[in-house]
């Protein structure tokens, strides 16, 4: 067997959509954005990420709709574009989301037991994978309790920050030490685009949802909205109460407003949210890159013995205990700081391709939006963030994706 079930309705899109974006980027990613922007670029910065965000989520949908299978845009580069752009977006995808199962189980690890960060790391991937490997319907339902119990914990951030922070309209203005300049905006959207990418994962699951022509196109706007208006709610309350600099230098901006607000006691309640929170990530990572990885498979790509699907349990099993066994391996030797950045830089070109591949569906007449100009200005802005980013990550990111091209190039010759 080597196809999926269909077994998801827009609910459950839905919500691992939110799972996927609830995650490490709201409790972490508002103090290295506000440290590039400075106070009064942070909200600038993060409509354009959320305004790259929905340009994306518009190509996605209509690509997703018209090829419902997994793999996402390593299909639609494949059938729209060329083999060799389907390759990249797939290679820049797994390697890069790769890296981010290996932050964010380093990221569980800092949390619970610092210091046996790596091994509670380990036991957080072989736990998440064996969930994936019951089955969809078992990664859906275990979703929709983490993003309950991460909703909770962030609508407490947010009463707790207006009530007894307070929250000083007037710091949204203050340009900080980096003075908000337009480098900095660019720079601070690009990091923040890191906490929206989760909704990728309902089109990478396009071969498991029923009716994909109606549930993707509704699912994946609807989980992107409702995460920007939270992020919008909590950027504001952040800012509000700690000031443009206190932001850029805290390591947990959500921890440090209710301690602001003179609550220190339930500090432990938002380290738990944000631990619950980057599990469900995770979750829905591993799922995501073990679905990309059965695609590449399928066309040979990656290893043909890959793209086996259990016959019980209808998921890809062999695809997603060797991304798994990558991920462990990453995180006994790796390090989390640089993931963010090269983890944008990899899926900002990954968007890239998906913009590219959907200027090539042509206008379609029942969409009142102009969906061919949402599609370029999605292109132009994926990459004008992935190139403001730092420089670090930048060089990182292309410099994995030339390293594929090439061993693409190299079994091309060989054929």
């Amino acid at each position: 067997m080597d196809r999926l079930a269909r077994r998801l309705g827009v609910p459950d899109a839905v919500v691992i959509g939110l799972g996927s974006m609830l995650g490490a980027g709201v409790f972490v990613v508002f103090g290295p954005a506000a440290a590039a922007a400075g106070g009064a670029g942070l909200l600038p910065a993060l409509v354009l990420a959320g305004f790259v965000a929905f340009c994306n989520a518009t190509s996605s949908a209509r690509l997703a709709a018209r090829y419902p299978e997994s793999g996402g845009t390593y299909v639609y580069g494949r059938e729209r574009l060329s083999p060799l752009a389907g390759f990249v977006a797939g290679w820049g995808f797994v390697v890069g989301k790769t890296a981010s199962c290996a932050a964010m189980a380093l990221t569980i690890g800092a949390y619970l037991w610092p210091g046996q960060a790596r091994l509670v790391a380990v036991g957080a991937v072989l736990a998440v994978t064996g969930v994936n490997l019951r089955g969809i319907g078992k990664t859906a339902t275990v979703t929709k309790l983490l993003v309950a119990l991460v909703l909770a914990v962030l609508a407490l951030v947010a009463v707790v920050g207006v009530v007894g922070g307070p929250v000083h309209l007037d710091r949204l203005g203050d340009p900080g030490d980096p003075g908000g300049s337009a480098r900095g905006v660019l720079t601070a959207a690009g990091l923040l685009f890191f906490a929206f990418a989760g909704y990728a994962r309902i089109a990478t699951l396009g071969e498991e949802v029923r009716d994909p022509r109606r549930t993707i196109p509704r699912a994946v706007p609807l989980a992107l909205g409702v995460v920007l208006a939270i992020y919008l709610v909590l950027a504001v309350v952040t800012l509000g109460v700690l000031g443009a600099d206190r932001l850029a230098g805290s390591a947990a901006p959500l921890v440090d407003v209710v301690t602001a607000a003179g609550l220190p006691g339930l500090a432990w309640v938002v380290r738990a949210g944000a631990t619950i929170a980057v599990v469900g990530v995770l979750l829905s990572l591993v799922a995501g890159v073990g679905r990309t990885t059965l695609a590449m498979a399928r066309r040979r790509d990656l290893p043909g013995a890959l793209a086996a699907v259990h016959q019980v349990h209808q998921v890809p099993h062999r695809a997603e205990l060797a991304v798994a066994a990558v991920v462990i391996v990453v995180v006994l030797l790796g390090d989390v700081r640089d993931a963010i950045g090269f983890s944008s830089c990899t899926v900002l070109v990954y968007y890239a391709i998906t913009n590219a591949a959907a200027l090539t569906l042509g206008r379609e007449r029942e969409r009142k939006l102009p969906v061919q100009v949402l599609a370029g200005l999605g292109l132009v802005g994926c990459l004008l963030l992935a190139v403001n980013l730092p420089l670090g990550s930048v060089l990182a990111g292309f410099g994995v994706l030339a390293a594929g091209v090439a061993w693409y190039a190299l079994r091309a010759a060989r054929r």
